[in-house]
Order: C-alpha cells, then sequence, then structure tokens
C-alpha cells in the first residue's frame, strides 16, 4: 500500500510485536556515535520531517523508518539517499553506523557521497567514452579526464520522487527520478527507482530499477560509509572482513580496470580468510589504501553472499548479499576529516558497492550494463546488521 506523507507527520503501520514499554524509541543524533538502549515497539513506523530546501526550491524530506525493536534506518529524497542506521552494540546500545550530515547544506554539491544512489553509472568510465551501435557518446569528465560516478550532476545531486509502503514484515520508502534524454551526455530517457526496506530481523533491502527509451549504459550502486563502532569513533580499519571473491579486477594507475580479472591469492587484496583492513592496507601507497572492485563470487544476478564485516570492539556485524557482479570496496582514503566529511579522516569508515564493473561500456567481456528499451534493469542487495 502506498501512501502520501505530509511533512512532519508520523504515520504508524501495524506490525505484531511483544509491548514492552510505551517509551519512544531514541534517536542518535545524525552522525554521531553517541549510544542509547533501544526500545521496543508494538508497531513498525515511518516518521517524515522537513530537512530543508534546495536552491531549486525543492522541498527535501527526510524519512525514518523504526521497526518493533525500536532499531531505524533514516533516508531523504535528496540523491534517494542513506542516512542513519541506528543499530545495537552487543550490550544492547544504539549506534548510527553510517557517516552522514546532519544538515541538508554539505549534500547540496562536492560531498564525498555519504550514502548517495549514484548514477547514472557508478564508477568510472574511462575518457568518459563508449560507443553503442555505432554511435559514439562522450559523458561528462569530473574525474581528471575520466568519467565518475554519473558526472557532475548525476543521480546523487537530484531530488526525487517519494511515497512510503508497507508489507506484511516491513516498512520502505521507493524513489523515482526521471534523467532526461542527453543528461550528462548520455542517450535516452531513463525511469529509475530506488526502493529502501526495513525489517525486524534489521535487514536494510535495497532495490535498484531502471527503464529506458533507448538504448543506454546504466550502473547503480549506494555509497554509504560504514563504521560499525559508530559514526565519528575513530578508524575503522581493526574491523575484520570476509570477502566472497576468488578474483579483483586489474586497474590502471587511474583505476580503470584493464579488462584483465587477476587472482587475489597471495596478495594483498586476498580476504577469503578473516583479516583487518588494516592489516596490510599500508601496503597500497599509491592509492593510500584499498579502492578496487572485487568479483563477487556465485553467479550474477543471483542473490549470494559478498561479503561479512564485524567490528571486534562492539560486537556488531555487517553482512551483504547481493545479486550484482562485483563490489568496489573502498577506505575512505581521501576523507579530510573537516566539515567536508562530517569530521571523519581518512581510514574512519570503510564502503563496500555492490555494482557492475567499471568501465565497462568498454569492456565487451565483462557483465554487461547496457539496458534497450523492453527490458528492465534490477539489482538487490541485502544489509543485515547483527552482533556477536
Amino acid at each position: 500500500m502506498t501512501m502520501s506523507l505530509l511533512l512532519r507527520s508520523l504515520i504508524i503501520f501495524t506490525a505484531t510485536a511483544v509491548f514492552a514499554n510505551g517509551a519512544e524509541p531514541p534517536t542518535p543524533a545524525a552522525g554521531s556515535a553517541a549510544s542509547t538502549q533501544p526500545t521496543t515497539k508494538t508497531t513498525m513506523q515511518i516518521e517524515s520531517q522537513a530537512f530543508g530546501t534546495t536552491p531549486a526550491g525543492d522541498e527535501v524530506t527526510k524519512f525514518t523508518l523504526t521497526n518493533t525493536k525500536g532499531h531505524s534506518i533514516s533516508v531523504m529524497n535528496w540523491g534517494a539517499t542513506l542516512m542513519e542506521v541506528n543499530v545495537p552494540d552487543r550490550d544492547g546500545k544504539l549506534a548510527n553506523v553510517n557517516l552522514c550530515f546532519d544538515s541538508l547544506k554539505p549534500y547540496l554539491s562536492g560531498h564525498p557521497y555519504f550514502g548517495s544512489s549514484v548514477g547514472r553509472f557508478c564508477n568510472r568510465i574511462e575518457h568518459g567514452k563508449f560507443a553503442i551501435d555505432g554511435v559514439d557518446y562522450q559523458v561528462t569528465l569530473n574525474a581528471g579526464k575520466h568519467h565518475l560516478h554519473g558526472g557532475k550532476k548525476g543521480f546523487t545531486y537530484k531530488t526525487w520522487d517519494s511515497a512510503t509502503y508497507q508489507t506484511d514484515d516491513a516498512v520502505g520508502v521507493k524513489f523515482n527520478l526521471t534523467s532526461p534524454d542527453g543528461e550528462e551526455g548520455y542517450p535516452g530517457t531513463v525511469d529509475a527507482t530506488v526502493d529502501y526496506q526495513w525489517n525486524d530481523d534489521n535487514e536494510l533491502t535495497i532495490d535498484f530499477a531502471a527503464t529506458t527509451d533507448a538504448a543506454t549504459h546504466i550502473n547503480m550502486t549506494n555509497h554509504s560509509y560504514w563504521n560499525l563502532g559508530g559514526a565519528g569513533s575513530g578508524s575503522a580499519m581493526d574491523h575484520v572482513a570476509v570477502i566472497e571473491a576468488d578474483e579483483i579486477l586489474d586497474v590502471d594507475e587511474d583505476l580503470i580496470p584493464t579488462g584483465t580479472i587477476n587472482s587475489v591469492d597471495g596478495t594483498v587484496f586476498d580476504f577469503r580468510t578473516s583479516r583487518s583492513f588494516g592489516e596490510r592496507v599500508d601496503t597500497l601507497a599509491a592509492t593510500k589504501g584499498y579502492d578496487h572492485c572485487y568479483v563477487v563470487r556465485g553467479t550474477t544476478g543471483q542473490m549470494r553472499r559478498a561479503a561479512t564485516v564485524s567490528d571486534p570492539k562492539t560486537g556488531r556485524v555487517l553482512e551483504i548479499e547481493t545479486t550484482q557482479p562485483g563490489m568496489q570496496l573502498y577506505t575512505a582514503n581521501h576523507l579530510p576529516g573537516t566539515d567536508k566529511s562530517a569530521g571523519a579522516g581518512m581510514h574512519e569508515a570503510f564502503c563496500l558497492e555492490t555494482q557492475h564493473y567499471p568501465n565497462t561500456p568498454n569492456r565487451p567481456a565483462f557483465p554487461t550494463t547496457l539496458l534497450k528499451p523492453g527490458s528492465k534493469m534490477r539489482e538487490t542487495t541485502v544489509h543485515r546488521f547483527s552482533v556477536e
């Protein structure tokens, strides 16, 4: 059931749960690692509040989805952005584990893609060039001589339409955007959706979908920066990870895939058995850390495990499952530690961006990102939070 929301209104959806007390669920400050005790609720809730106005005059709304345990996520229609993810540690204390800003202004331009929905094409396209059916296209060059994350005004910097909904066991918000033909140099008018769903198992499901009226390339991802100790709690390099990948894309000095796929065996990229991000991060001097795309083990298009990350200090665990063929590990190598990054500095978070491979339009051997009229792109990623 889809329902419209008035700003600052509270909509409560009925869900089965055991009543503990009548207190409202805690809401940690955005971007803060401060913790509070969760509160069990009898219903799942969606709350909406005004979050600011864009220079174009668009009203931005922040939606907070809270499950019956009092654990919550928040999203907004600017950039179809994931903001807070408030989950407990092993002692039951809540903290936001996703880097975000507490006001709209830092999101309006030049931010590190905190929680952004990235498109039309996430990651890099070499020289911003590709051909479709013999026609050459030039998209925006916004990363030196290359194209990155959809260009200067990609999906990250757009106001999306929004609608809330309820299922039998979850609540969610679906965002929709129409990208006109020629935007950032891409052919075709694209209708894109990003669907965030939150349930009582602390599972965050992100579903991307798109259709087009002309052949074009689509590659969408969510660009969240995680710190399971809590946003703002310091380095995330002590987090321990397992990445379900035997191979990684070979890249040149500009991090553009060459088309070769290398084994991770015996390399700094091998996370097939658990090890901390920081164990070997300093050996990657050229990139200041990890910024590489893994080939997720298993069949592309089928949901399977991509990674498991845990924080030894708090006991929080993040498991990621996806239908996507690849996953970019980025260890926040360029966060400046200023207001531009909500105070977070280098290596104080990590990204695991499920996606198709970078530069796929120029690498025909890679799983295709070409979307044609009459077809639909759909990819799903699940983030599951627990404790150990």
